[in-house]
């Protein structure tokens, strides 16, 4: 084993299972064609998982051996390791509030960052760039109801609207009226629509 390769290693192991990392966090240990070959190295060994261009994930240790982690401890871990906002996709959402039964085929996360797919063994884990807008409540109920009801349309239904708007709490009801003002104006007036049925909507500055 090299000695770029052992100082990696040691590096690597200070972290989490799970933990994403790329090559030019290791700069301070070798060149970085010496950084390259001792990841592609580790990769064929098993130590590490390359799970895309440049990304590489500690897997984790089990009676059975090595595996990968979930898609959703993959995308958990390079969320904190680039910075970038990424959420379960409308598809997932919708299901997970059961506001349809169709279980996604794909394992789609929508992003800050670019479009890409990483690849767990024989899975394949798509990320797609979207607005601002749909990364809106990332990990609360509010948002998974916000993209969830982007992902079903102009067409669904205002019962279906209200009838997952009414789950929500008081607080969580007042922080989606909040994003209502960055959505399309057909996805502003299913919300509104749903969160004051049957109710006057609060005072804004400058009613009379």
């Amino acid at each position: 084993m090299s000695t770029v390769q052992e100082a990696i290693m040691e590096h690597v192991n200070r972290f989490p299972e799970g933990a994403v990392f790329a090559p030019k966090s290791f700069l301070h240990l070798g060149s970085r064609a010496a950084v390259d070959q001792a990841l592609s190295r580790m990769a064929r060994g098993g130590e590490l998982l390359r799970v895309g261009r440049g990304r590489y994930v500690r897997p984790r240790r089990t009676r059975f051996g090595r595996r990968a982690p979930s898609p959703g401890e993959l995308v958990e871990q390079l969320s904190r390791a680039s910075g970038e906002l990424v959420v379960p996709s409308g598809a997932t959402a919708a299901h997970d509030l059961g506001l349809t039964t169709q279980v996604p085929v794909r394992t789609v996360y929508l992003t800050s960052g670019s479009s890409r797919r990483l690849q767990l063994g024989k899975q394949v884990v798509e990320l797609q760039n979207a607005p601002r807008w749909k990364l809106w409540g990332a990990g609360t109920r509010e948002g998974a109801v916000l993209r969830a009801i982007e992902w079903m349309g102009p067409g669904v239904s205002p019962e279906v609207v209200g009838r997952v708007v009414s789950s929500l709490t008081p607080e969580q009801k007042e922080r989606l009226h909040l994003a209502c003002g960055s959505v399309p104006t057909w996805f502003a007036k299913r919300l509104t629509g749903a969160l004051f049925s049957g109710s006057a909507p609060p005072a804004t500055v400058g009613d009379g």
